[in-house]
């Protein structure tokens, strides 16, 4: 079995390759607006409503019964929502050949509207190494794209349009903290190219892990059994209320095909990451100064903290170089050995125990830079908590 994001490509399938809406005041970055848009969201869902997107209210009851309740939910669902998704168009160059000659490539995937702005929410690996970015509205307008930000660790890139804002509606920022396995779903996209395509399923997991291209893996992935394509990376994966709860972006299959395994980034690490992609580009991430560690079945092996950093102001220690003279005949000559009996093994920290470093990142990025963190580690036969003050990751 092979992962793969659900990125169409008409030349080449590659491996791998709150409730809020962002403010659409001037100038705002989104960052406060995420937050307080959340609440409201949450509040609205604690008292059954259903939210009003852009002026328009839930699907009535004028129907005459022609429709059963849940169809009345799909369609109010697809109404709320599909005119927040944009169709992503990408052209890039290849190598190919023995040569490795440049050749056109073209790619397809889809987008979720955040704001009046012109911000797009995407995967990244529906961009990446795109040298033109066409985004397709509701309308069937298209405007080129420019990449605001990306964050290659979560698969996460945010693009900026030049339309007008009354072709910008954005969707509605749901929650992910209280999600169960069985609650329906619904993902928006365009697989193959066919536009704002709605597939329907339940929450068939949680609290999945899902490795990157950049080697670290990010924790809390949805898994649902809707059907999620080539193309529907970048889409929504909302909720009965027309929320957004996840980020569609990959696919288990053996074919390319979906097998009924699909993949979401929920909406709470979006929520963390994009005012960042907006405001800056990246994500800055804490960093505990700690350079090297081995993973053993206690702990991790602290083998080198960085020079001046959180770790080592703390009191952390790592292994030891030290320099022993021998006589050898007529000679005397200088060695250097390893001491690792006074290296510290990190055991927990802040209370949750910790056996792997991806354990030690998610629980380090999870916070910002200037929080302290309690480290707990195991030395010369004590456990002692270090208090480690973070610093911003350089």
């Amino acid at each position: 079995m092979w992962w793969s994001g659900a990125k169409a490509s008409r030349h080449l399938w590659s491996a791998g390759r709150g409730t809020a809406r962002v403010c659409s005041r001037r100038g705002c970055s989104g960052r406060g607006c995420l937050a307080v848009a959340a609440m409201l969201a949450m509040a609205a869902a604690a008292s059954g409503q259903q939210p009003v997107v852009d002026g328009r209210q839930p699907l009535d009851d004028s129907s005459g019964g022609r429709f059963t309740p849940e169809e009345r939910t799909n369609i109010a669902v697809y109404e709320a929502v599909n005119r927040s998704v944009a169709n992503i168009n990408t052209k890039a160059t290849v190598a190919s050949g023995l040569f490795l000659l440049e050749v056109p490539s073209e790619g397809a995937g889809s987008g979720i509207v955040l704001d009046r702005l012109g911000h797009v929410l995407t995967n990244y690996h529906v961009v990446e190494g795109a040298k033109e970015i066409q985004v397709l509205l509701f309308d069937g307008s298209s405007h080129t794209g420019k990449l605001v930000g990306f964050d290659p660790a979560t698969d996460v890139a945010v693009l900026k349009v030049d339309a007008p804002a009354a072709l910008l509606v954005p969707a509605v920022f749901g929650s992910s903290n209280n999600l169960h396995v069985g609650q329906r779903v619904f993902a928006i996209g365009n697989p193959f190219g066919l536009e704002r395509t709605l597939t329907t399923g339940i929450i068939s997991s949680l609290n999945r892990s899902l490795p990157t291209r950049s080697g670290r893996t990010i924790k809390s992935i949805i898994q649902t059994d809707a059907a999620i394509n080539p193309g529907n990376s970048g889409g929504p994966l909302l909720d009965s209320g027309s929320r957004l709860i996840g980020m569609n972006t990959a696919i288990a299959s053996r074919t390319g095909q979906s097998s009924g395994v699909g993949f979401a980034i929920p909406v709470g690490t979006l929520a963390r990451i994009v005012p960042q992609l907006i405001q800056r580009g990246k994500v800055i991430r804490p960093d505990a100064g700690i350079a090297r560690v081995y993973q053993t079945d206690k702990g991790l092996l602290v083998a080198a903290v960085a020079p001046e950093g959180p770790a080592e102001r703390a009191g952390m220690r790592g292994f030891k170089v030290v320099r022993e003279r021998r006589r050898q005949g007529p000679f005397v000559a200088e060695f250097e050995r390893v001491d690792r009996s006074g290296a510290d093994l990190i055991v927990a920290v802040a209370g949750e125990t910790v056996r792997t470093a991806d354990d030690f990142l998610s629980a380090i990025e999870s916070r910002n830079p200037g929080d302290q963190v309690l480290i707990a580690v195991e030395r010369e036969g004590h456990r002692l908590e270090l208090p480690v003050v973070l610093d911003a990751e350089k």
